[in-house]
């Protein structure tokens, strides 16, 4: 099992990159949220990788934290659920927004992710329930959580999908207050346009 790599990036083809790690380049499919997290190509890179060997291929999924990769892990013993739909879900929220919508049994939140209908978005709240630990997960105070929780509904109103406006909350310091942390999330969104 290859459960880590470290290399130059040198190619990002959403949703595949290659590291090449001492002359060897290993084709990763890595979800949207670890994409933005990457660094430009030539950089180093350290991905946390799940490997899945079937009779026809190897295919190796890396991640940017190892929360991401359990989590993926944790979509994958669903029945029915496979590698693109769980890169899908990681893809279309970020881990802390997967566990407040499993938390609050959610799947509004989940049938807007490309793939997910509702059938499918039911099954893993149900089967997601007993498996992530859903409390150590939330935000950790209560105010910056009512800031970025503004903060994101502000961006969502303003047009932006799930996964940019989380990614821009996440980007911002833990004490901007709403307005700040608007102006500054539009000039980080409008820059990786």
């Amino acid at each position: 099992m290859i459960g880590r790599i470290t290399g130059k990036l040198l190619a990002k083809q959403p949703p595949q990159i290659i590291v090449d790690v001492q002359g060897v380049g290993y084709e990763i499919d890595v979800p949207m949220s670890t994409l933005y997290q990457l660094p430009a190509a030539g950089a180093e890179v350290t991905l946390f990788t799940h490997l899945t060997v079937r009779e026809d291929a190897h295919l190796l999924y890396g991640f940017a934290t190892e929360q991401e990769r359990t989590v993926f892990r944790q979509l994958l013993k669903i029945s029915g659920v496979g590698a693109r739909t769980a890169l899908s879900v990681l893809s279309g929220m970020s881990v802390n927004d997967l566990h407040v919508a499993v938390s609050q049994q959610d799947t509004g939140r989940l049938t807007k992710i490309p793939g997910i209908g509702k059938k499918t978005a039911e099954r893993l709240l149900l089967e997601l329930k007993d498996k992530l630990k859903i409390t150590v997960m939330l935000t950790p105070a209560s105010a910056a959580a009512g800031a970025s929780s503004d903060i994101l509904n502000a961006l969502l109103s303003l047009g932006y999908n799930d996964k940019e406006a989380s990614w821009a909350v996440r980007q911002l310091p833990g004490d901007a207050t709403v307005n700040d942390g608007i102006r500054q999330a539009l000039k980080l969104l409008s820059k990786s346009a």
